[in-house]
């Protein structure tokens, strides 16, 4: 059975520590969404957490409190062991529908950096979501031209996705 946690009001360390846990993870992940950017120092916090939940879900948060001093770590969560976290940043640098804030990162920042999981992630749905950042500079940009998926050889085939103990 389990037991009911208290959070004092603001304490997000210790609501960020709660996606973690798969039962309290959806809530707090609320209340962290809720409290804006009063909430942003202790999510871009949790990307450096041990626990790949953790990472995720504030890579998921970012996505809606973002500003631009939060970017550089968005850009830099695309270098994470844990595909689901790669794929929500990607997801994150993509969309515009889940932000508040209208800010982008700079191409210069973002398509060097996408460009390499789109030609050499393992896993499909992490290259997947690259098209969608790369996408974005394809036709104003030789270098997003140049990495068209159309084009690479040998990377069609494999199709190897997030384990489903993962997503």
């Amino acid at each position: 059975m389990a037991t009911n946690v208290r959070i004092a009001a603001g304490d997000f360390e210790a609501l960020v520590k709660q996606l973690g846990d798969p039962v309290r993870a959806k809530q707090a992940f609320r209340h962290l969404i809720g409290a804006r950017s009063a909430a942003l120092e202790a999510v871009r916090n949790g990307l450096t957490n041990s626990n790949g939940d953790v990472r995720m879900h504030c890579v998921r948060a970012l996505d809606h409190l973002v500003d631009e001093d939060a970017w550089p770590a968005v850009i830099a969560m695309l270098g994470d062991p844990d595909p689901r976290v790669r794929v929500h940043a990607l997801h994150a640098i993509a969309c515009d529908r889940c932000k508040d804030a209208v800010c982008r990162p700079a191409k210069a920042d973002v398509l060097p950096r996408a460009i390499s999981p789109l030609r050499d992630d393992p896993i499909y749905h992490v290259r997947l979501m690259a098209v969608e950042v790369v996408g974005g500079w394809v036709h104003g940009d030789r270098e997003a031209a140049a990495a068209d998926p159309a084009r690479m050889q040998g990377h069609g085939s494999s199709r190897e996705a997030i384990p489903s103990n993962q997503r």
